[in-house]
This record gives structure tokens, sequence and C-alpha cells, in this order.
């Protein structure tokens, strides 16, 4: 019997979900408007993205099982077999690619299939062997905007969403490096190589927030590419910056530092969606 809640938690769908947001982010900065043609866009995204992150739990379930942080995902819990893992992943992952060949052109379709080559084949077995495989795997979370602005019409070398794009790359370093933080120890035990090992705490947050920087400075370079770009936009743009920046050396540095890694993470991702939110209210009014 299917159970809803684990098939679920094995596409990881609040993930899948920030990836399609990702994707529809990218279709409305091109057509400047919330027309029909989003639903098999978002649908599409969402199955596709679920039916990678299903295939990543498949590939990873050994690891998992050595982890606090996963050890009760469906496949170490013993909720669902690996083979129907498996399989629910080739099925999610035919639909998704199927929906976005259908309805889009098909630069689109092909942009979700290097995703999903560059995730599961590249960046799943980079883990296995670098700390710093974050740094290729990053362009996992770059794709998605590309996927929506080309789903759109959109030409995928364009220097807007080149930059929307270089922005999600940044963003997705620090973003994971703060999770070592918390749990590096656990992925040491899985057996995963990580930064930790190779960098002390306190040199790993100054590092984290050299790259914070980068994103931020990314950020701000992106308006610079829109069209009819307003200053009031830019402004609210580099005071979100700046928020940003000094929100992150406050929780980052001092003596609570510690215990503030988790505000951190939660801050960045906050930061990342209210910037693609503006992105949209500002392409859309």
């Amino acid at each position: 019997m299917i159970n809803l809640k684990n098939i679920l938690a094995l596409i990881k769908s609040r993930v899948s979900l920030s990836v399609t947001f990702t994707a529809i982010t990218g279709y409305i900065v091109f057509t400047r408007s919330f027309d029909l043609h989003i639903l098999p866009l978002a649908l599409g995204i969402f199955i596709l993205a679920g039916g990678s992150s299903a295939l990543n739990q498949f590939q990873e379930s050994e690891y998992d099982a050595k982890m606090e942080r996963t050890k009760n995902r469906p496949i170490p819990s013993g909720k669902m077999s690996p083979l129907s893992a498996l399989i629910t992943s080739l099925l999610f992952l035919f639909a998704g690619l199927s929906i976005l060949y259908v309805y889009f052109p098909i630069v689109t379709a092909l942009l979700g299939l290097i995703n999903v080559l560059w995730y599961n084949l590249i960046y799943t077995n980079l883990k296995k062997i670098t700390a710093f495989a974050v740094v290729p795997g990053s362009l996992v979370g770059a794709i998605p905007v590309l996927i929506g602005w080309t789903a759109a019409g959109g030409y995928v070398f364009d220097v807007t969403i080149v930059f929307i794009a270089f922005f999600m790359f940044i963003w997705q370093i620090p973003h994971f490096w703060l999770l070592m933080i918390k749990y590096g120890s656990q992925y040491e035990q899985a057996g995963f190589p990580t930064i930790n090992q190779v960098i002390s705490p306190e040199s790993l947050t100054k590092i984290i927030l050299t790259w914070i920087i980068a994103t931020s400075v990314s950020c701000i370079m992106v308006p610079l590419f829109l069209k009819d770009i307003s200053f009031s936009f830019f402004l609210t743009v580099f005071i979100l910056n700046i928020l940003f920046v000094g929100t992150f050396v406050k929780l980052s540095f001092g003596k609570t530092a510690q215990y503030n890694t988790m505000k951190s993470f939660i801050s960045i991702n906050i930061y990342m969606v209210l910037f693609m939110s503006m992105l949209i209210a500002f392409h859309l009014f």
C-alpha cells in the first residue's frame, strides 16, 4: 500500500518545492506575467526534482543509516524497500522529464536532464571523494532558474538569467557549509569527507563570511542587468543585503556564535526567498 507520507519524505518535498519556486521565478522574470503555463512547469519541475531526490536517497541509503539526521528516512528506517524507492524515483524522473518535453522547448527538458545527471552522477559521487564537492555541486541549485527562463522562451545564455543563476550558484556554498558546522561530525561518522576535517571551525566561519559577502555582491549586481530597473528596487535590494550580511556577522561571531548556527542557516534561506520574491514582484507589478 502506498504511504503518501513516505513518498513525500523520499522525494524531499520541501526541497522540491524550493526548486520549483526557483524555476517559477525564472519564468516570471522573462514573461513578466503569471499565466497557465506555470502549472505544467511547476508540476514538471516538482516531480523531476522529487525523482532526483528519491534517486539520491536510494544511492546514499547506507550512509543515511549511519547519521542521526537521516536515519529515519524511508529506506534506512525500513519504511520503504530500496527497490520500491528506486522504482518510485525512476517513475518520477520519467514523468517530470516528459512534462517538460511535451509542454516546453526541448532545451528545457535537456536542462532538466543535465541537472539530474549532474546531481546523481557527478555530485553524489564527488561527495564521497572530496570535502569541496559542494562547489561543482552548486550548479544543481543554479540550473532550475534557467529551466524556468527557457520554458518561457528565453535564451539560456542571456546575461540577465545568467547573473540570477550565478547568484543561486554562489548562495549554495555557504548554505551547505553552514550545515557542515552543525552536522559535520555525523557526515564524518557516515564516511563522508568534510571541510571540518581540513579547516578549523573558527577559520570555516571566516571562509563562510567571505562567501556570504560574495553572495551579497552577486545579488546586488543582478538588478543592474534587469530591464527597466528602478532606483527604488535597487535600493531595496541593497538594504536587504546590508541587513543579511549584518545578521550573519551578528550570529556567527561573539560569545553566542556556537549556539546560532541554525539561526544563520535559517537566515540565509529566508534571504534567498526574499530576494527571489522581490524579483517576482518587480516583474509582475
